[in-house]
């Protein structure tokens, strides 16, 4: 009988992934915008790069979602994000974004505030949640192309 439970008791340890929650993957990919590929008044904040597209590869209510430079978190205890949106209840489930869009049931953290422009070639974390669930993704913007 004991073994029989500590064969058990292993079974579970060595398969304990089983039960674990999926981690989140987060993908970006950086390319020129094409004339009207995005509306009139609703472009991003990105004058010196060419826009940056993240796709989650599930669809998610976001609660949360920050673009901090990665300089700043390696130096600071409080760093500050250059894009930081929350989401008190009613956020839409998506699975593509775009650097510095409006999110549907989204809205930023300070009033008012937009995001600010990336620069190329610094680093930068984009750091999301939805409920429990978290993940981060690290990018680095290039410049952009004629």
């Amino acid at each position: 009988m004991a073994l029989a439970v500590l064969l058990g008791g292993g079974s579970f340890y060595l398969n304990k992934d089983w039960f674990a929650k999926d981690d989140i993957q987060i993908f970006h990919r950086s390319r020129p915008a094409r004339f009207g590929s995005i509306r009139r008044g609703k472009r991003p904040n990105t004058a010196n790069v060419d826009p940056i597209f993240f796709s989650i590869d599930r669809k998610l209510k976001l609660t949360a979602l920050k673009v901090i430079p990665v300089h700043e978190i390696e130096t600071n205890k409080y760093p500050h994000p250059i894009w930081h949106l929350v989401s008190d209840s009613n956020s839409v489930p998506i699975t593509d974004l775009v650097y510095g869009m409006r999110i549907p049931g989204m809205r930023p953290s300070v009033k008012g505030a937009t995001a600010d422009p990336l620069e190329p070639g610094v680093k930068y974390r984009l750091l999301i949640e939805a409920g429990q669930l978290k993940a981060k993704h690290d990018f680095e913007p290039v410049p952009r192309t004629p």
